[in-house]
């Protein structure tokens, strides 16, 4: 017994893995670089995008007060900025698209970067604030509709998880997605911003 005991150590000295170590690199090399290619064609195609966008005009911005008079009234006829707040609301902004086809994002000018939002409807249209993006500003006469809906540029959320606001910039007809940090007040802008726009439909069909 005492001299088999040389040949089982070698045995089981023989069956033991050895790590191949250049094997495992090259698969992480080569995993690093896929991830890179995935990441420069999403880029480039990002790039494409904007450059087949690139007729969209520059975003509209918040309408700036006059500067006061001597008297320290506003001049008349100037316009006064957006005038008081209908509607604030806090939450995220998840992308633009044209309007009826939530899959084709619209990134020229920043509107394909989601971000955080601060949202405010006035008389003079809806003010889109965001940290860290390009802020811009829909004038009243260009909104069109406002609705719920639970998808757009991608993100698909709750049925009715997003306020999707379309209105007119250049000759497109655009879809913006927004998600308030307390979603119950989404029905309440639907509400006030189709009046909005109904009252000045009919505004000017009187003219």
């Amino acid at each position: 017994m005492t001299s088999l005991q040389p040949t089982y150590i070698a045995a089981g000295q023989k069956s033991a893995e050895v790590t191949d170590w250049a094997a495992r690199i090259g698969w992480l090399v080569g995993l690093v670089l896929f991830v890179a290619l995935l990441y420069w064609l999403m880029r480039e195609g990002w790039k494409w995008r904007g450059t087949l966008q690139g007729d969209l005009p520059e975003l509209p911005t918040r309408p700036a007060p006059a500067a006061p008079g001597e008297d320290g009234t506003q001049p008349p006829g100037m316009p006064t900025g957006p005038g008081p707040a209908r509607l604030t609301m806090s939450g995220r902004y998840h992308g633009s698209t044209t309007a009826g086809q939530w899959l084709d994002r619209i990134v020229a000018h920043g509107l394909g970067t989601r971000s955080r939002v601060e949202l405010t409807l006035t008389d003079a249209g809806l003010d889109v604030v965001r940290p860290g993006a390009t802020d811009f500003f829909v004038p009243a006469g260009a909104l069109r509709e406002a609705r719920l809906d639970k998808g757009i540029a991608g993100k698909v959320l709750t049925e009715g998880g997003l306020l999707v606001v379309t209105w007119t910039h250049g000759d497109r007809l655009i879809d913006s997605g927004f998600r308030s940090d307390r979603a119950a007040e989404h029905n309440e802008w639907v509400d006030t911003l189709n009046a909005m726009i109904n009252k000045s439909n009919d505004t000017e069909g009187a003219r």
